[in-house]
């Protein structure tokens, strides 16, 4: 699926670029940025513009700058997506992995909805729903373990839903609104702190033996089409180590 046009300033797009490149590893811990001087001539940009996206990686944490010498790739985990954030991936670029991502242990059914699961998507405790399970990797390990409920009647729509693979042709919510004609509206997010639990360190491939002492983020996601159908319901428990992280623009 093309993605959209990238109308995103200059300095965005070189910061993007090296955001990539840290990301999956091809450039290692250590590793030195061009200079600034040098980024300019390789972007065609002026020095101001790429002086603004190192300030942006410095910003973000994946680079320091040390004097006299340049600017130095860190090593640290990415921050955990929400499933907010992997819809804005899939609707500008087609996929919900982030930068370095990967995805697997793809598993999906049709069950009987848990009470949560049954209030958040307004629906009868023990009705059909699809759940879709995967996990989303980077170099580091678990990023996140994500689990989408949707209700059956979409899967009825849509048979790839139940299917146990990663779907083609763009994420369930695209695959969704393609069939109803009715786009995702609005979205409903919450994130939160839980104590680790044995379902949960199963679902991250934590060692029950030697459980974490600090709690897991869990974030939710609910997306609304706009014909007030609740169309899915996302749950995110965050890697070990994860935070979650967010970026906007502030209009002046």
């Amino acid at each position: 699926m093309a993605g959209q046009a990238d109308n995103r300033a200059p300095y965005a797009k070189i910061a993007a670029h090296y955001t990539e490149l840290i990301a999956s590893g091809q450039l290692q811990p250590g590793t030195l940025l061009p200079s600034i001087k040098n980024l300019a001539e390789e972007w065609k940009v002026s020095t101001a513009t790429a002086e603004k996206a190192l300030r942006k990686l410095r910003n973000e944490g994946l680079v320091r700058g040390i004097h006299g010498i340049g600017t130095e790739v860190l090593d640290r985990p990415a921050s955990m997506s929400s499933g907010s954030q992997r819809q804005d991936r899939g609707r500008r670029t087609g996929s919900s992995w982030g930068q370095g991502e990967r995805s697997d242990s793809h598993e999906a059914a049709v069950v009987s909805a848990p009470a949560e699961v049954a209030q958040a998507l307004d629906i009868e405790p023990g009705s059909d729903v699809v759940r879709r399970s995967r996990v989303y990797r980077d170099r580091h390990g678990i990023v996140a373990h994500s689990t989408s409920w949707i209700p059956a009647r979409y899967g009825k729509l849509i048979p790839q839903l139940a299917a146990s693979e990663r779907l083609t042709g763009g994420t369930s919510l695209q695959l969704i609104t393609q069939v109803t004609g009715h786009p995702i509206s609005h979205r409903i997010d919450t994130a939160s702190a839980h104590l680790l639990t044995p379902e949960y360190a199963r679902l991250l491939e934590l060692d029950p033996d030697n459980p974490l002492s600090e709690p897991v983020v869990v974030m939710t996601a609910k997306f609304v089409d706009t014909e007030g159908n609740i169309v899915e319901y996302g749950v995110d428990l965050g890697g070990p180590g994860r935070t979650w992280r967010t970026e906007s623009e502030v209009s002046p």
